[in-house]
């Protein structure tokens, strides 16, 4: 029974209030190629001259323009009416991500802007309304900048190799929402066990007072009572029978609902859910709620052939996770993306643990680094009351890190940095510096990426659990860099496999040479086949888990378990059954 949880649909999850207004839909778009928006006061026009469907990025079909080619500069404008109970209250007007940098104004006048794709921002807009219509105008700047977190976005924006179309502009909902003056602003939450129990951190949107939080558990009806005096912040334990932790398995999930007072008045009420487990590492293994645990999972990267890095509803947020696990994997790796946070909902909802992972840059300079620390520590505190996510992964391939293995000293060290980040924003999760290779003496796992082709092959490299010294492939690299050494640290393989499934009519010639060492397939029954030998080499080598690539196809890169439209190419339950015979 979930009835007592959040709405799973709501683009804010784990902090949901009654009252909010979605602004998907038309909106009036521009392109700016000159940039001449700002000399001409393009925020003061009343109409702009194209039509776009927000939440889709204008490179997709989904936005109704579906234009592949470069725009650095765009514009958004919508007119909206406010209720009367939005013009009552504080009304928030929040932004679920932005690709990348924007400024914002409404009714002419300049409210804000924000740095940073994958993160979402909000304004307060009640001093800026007007009686009647309003007026709400964007422009976006996604410059074709190695320095800014682009993730799987190509730079030249022609999709090659393992890059893909770029994304520019709004790509998350935009949603308006009613508030209290005094109100809960952040509620974080962190489950520990035995005794098993729920450490929630508040901080209010109010001046240092007098308060009371009424804290309801729905799913066993328990209402426990905590009081602020003189303060806007707070920190308290709920304590959780036993019996309710969460696992892939049993999805246990806590929903709560945390109503604040000022003496007897309500003055807000917001609904948030939690899971008690437990993710660390033990010497070699990675343990769940202190069992050990092998990760089998999947590189999932988020992308659909109609919108993107915008999934075209919810449901099909949810059904990529259904499928993940109906493959008998128990846990995906979301690569080079801040998902959606229905996604993580629905991991948390039906148990798939993930990573939480950034896009990355692809140069390294001073200001990259600004960037990036900037958004990764936005990325964190967003989903970090989430239970699904049991490791943080800030780099992958030392991407934005180019000189990483010609020891570089600040490189290195802002690798370093990143991972202390991360603990001190959460000390509660195993943390991964670098993700494939080169990594410094700081993280928790030794993630790995080895696409040998053959299970031999990798009983051959790895023997039982040994660390090889270089990657594999002819452009090997060395798995630690400077003077970090393997500590005995839990092994995953968090990329392998990568098999292609080519059609019959499509020539050799054709193939992309990038993925020839995948291993190319002409028939479900020869992939299965090669699936289930490099999963049984991985069950000999004693590493900890795998991350298979990948869930799906994406644009020229063709090596998913499903195709694109996520058709599978081989039956999920066939899938399921070597993955339980290999892994149990």
């Amino acid at each position: 029974m979930t009835d007592y949880l959040p709405d799973p649909n709501h683009p804010r999850p784990l902090m949901t209030r009654a009252a909010w207004r979605d602004l998907s839909g038309t909106w009036e778009f521009a392109f700016d190629d000159a940039e001449v928006g700002l000399a001409e006061r393009w925020w003061e026009l009343d109409e702009l001259p194209l039509r776009v469907q927000v939440p889709f990025a204008y490179q997709y079909p989904l936005s109704g323009i579906d234009d592949q080619s470069i725009h650095e500069a765009v514009w958004y404008g919508l007119s909206f009416e406010p209720t009367e109970e939005e013009r009552a209250h504080d009304l928030l007007l929040h932004f679920g991500a932005v690709d990348y940098a924007c400024t914002v104004w409404l009714n002419g006048v300049q409210i804000g802007g924000n740095r940073g794709g994958h993160v979402p921002f909000s304004f307060d807009i009640k001093p800026y309304l007007r009686p009647g219509p309003n007026r709400l105008v964007l422009r976006v700047e996604d410059r074709q900048s190695e320095d800014q977190p682009r993730g799987k976005q190509s730079s030249t924006g022609i999709p090659k190799s393992c890059d893909y179309y770029c994304t520019t502009g709004i790509w998350q909902r935009v949603w308006l929402e009613p508030v209290a003056q005094q109100r809960f602003d952040v509620v974080k939450i962190v489950p520990h066990l035995n005794p098993d129990r729920l450490e929630v951190e508040v901080h209010l949107h109010a001046h240092a007072g007098n308060y009371r939080i009424e804290v309801y558990q729905k799913d066993i009806g328990r209402t426990k009572s905590y009081r602020l005096e003189g303060a806007a912040s707070t920190r308290f334990t709920l304590e959780v029978p036993a019996g309710r932790r969460w696992t892939p398995e049993t999805p246990n999930l806590i929903g709560l609902e945390l109503r604040l007072f000022e003496e007897s008045k309500l003055l807000d009420e917001i609904h948030t859910y939690a899971g008690v487990r437990e993710a660390r590492v033990d010497g070699n293994r990675f343990l769940l709620n202190g069992e050990p645990t092998f990760l089998k999972m999947v590189l999932d990267q988020g992308y659909w052939p109609d919108g993107g890095m915008t999934p075209p509803d919810g449901e099909a947020l949810r059904k990529d996770v259904e499928d993940t696990k109906a493959m008998g994997f128990n846990g995906a790796r979301k690569h080079q993306k801040v998902e959606d946070p229905r996604w993580l909902t629905w991991c948390d909802r039906l148990g798939l643990l993930t990573w939480g992972e950034m896009a990355n840059a692809r140069t390294w300079s001073f200001e990259a680094e600004e960037c990036f620390t900037a958004e990764w520590e936005r990325a964190v505190r967003r989903d970090v009351s989430h239970p699904c996510v049991v490791t943080w992964v800030p780099i992958n391939e030392s991407w934005g890190l180019p000189d990483l293995g010609k020891t570089n000293g600040p490189q290195y060290a802002f690798l370093e940095r990143l991972v202390l980040l991360t603990r001190r924003l959460d000390p509660s999760r195993p943390v991964i510096d670098n993700d494939g290779w080169e990594h410094t003496d700081v993280g928790d796992i030794a993630a790995i990426h080895d696409y040998t082709a053959t299970g031999d092959g990798l009983r051959e490299r790895w023997g039982e659990g040994r660390l090889p010294e270089r990657t594999w492939g002819k452009g090997s690299l060395a798995h630690f860099v400077g003077d970090a050494k393997y500590r005995g640290q839990p092994i995953v393989l968090s990329e392998v496999g990568g098999f292609l499934l080519v059609p019959e009519d499509v020539p050799q010639e054709e193939l992309d040479r990038l993925y020839q060492f995948y291993g190319s397939h002409r028939t479900p029954e020869e992939l299965l086949a090669k699936y289930r030998d490099i999963m049984k080499g991985l069950a000999d080598i004693g590493v900890a888990g795998f991350c298979y690539t990948q869930l799906t196809d994406i644009e020229q890169e063709i090596n998913g378990l499903l195709r694109y439209d996520r058709t599978p190419k081989v039956p999920l339950e066939a899938i399921k059954a070597i993955n339980d015979e290999c892994f149990g």
